[in-house]
């Protein structure tokens, strides 16, 4: 377990964590949020609802394993309209996660684990639902910790992180759950 938070820091993450599962505070409502489209990917992405299953199932595959490893990245903006800021941050949490996820199959090979990221898949540029195209990397595709009904700022107090890091900042959450 302390290999995998030293691999996430020396990846990039600011931060990283190990806690049970049974500490992940859950709510059934996030899919409400999913389903007003705020993230704008509600049937957009594989890895979002409605496509990436109902949500009791979801909150129940979660509640299968026995730990999380919850890391984060902080990334200072130039002001908080950087969208830009906050795109490239995104791409960056991007990289790490596709990097950790090699990582983790490389290293632990029978390692049967769940790896879940913020706001859906990034992996292609443009998911294959929009082309009526199958999931290119099914394997590799990355649910979002919400769609999964894990309320992340919750999640960051019982990590021992914070959920908002300070001014002209922009936080992101992924986690391993194995």
């Amino acid at each position: 377990m302390e290999k995998l938070i030293e691999k996430v820091l020396e990846l990039g993450a600011y931060k990283a964590s190990i806690v049970d599962t049974k500490d992940i505070p859950m709510d059934i409502s996030f899919r409400a949020m999913c389903e007003s489209n705020a993230c704008g990917k509600f049937g957009k992405n594989y890895q979002c609802p409605p496509h990436v299953g109902e949500i009791e199932d979801l909150m129940q595959t979660v509640r299968s394993f026995q730990k999380i490893l919850v890391y984060q990245t902080v990334t200072h903006l130039e002001d908080s309209y950087d969208f830009e800021g906050m795109m490239d941050a995104g791409n960056q949490l991007n990289h790490l996660v596709q990097a950790l996820y090699d990582y983790v199959k490389e290293t632990f090979p029978s390692m049967h684990f769940l790896h879940l990221g913020a706001g859906g898949c990034r992996i292609c540029a443009k998911c294959g639902i929009l082309t009526n195209e199958p999931c290119r990397f099914p394997d590799r595709a990355i649910g979002s910790l919400e769609a999964y009904g894990i309320n992340v700022s919750k999640l960051a107090e019982v990590s021992n992180m914070k959920y908002v890091n300070g001014k002209d900042t922009v936080t992101f959450f992924g986690a391993i759950l194995f």
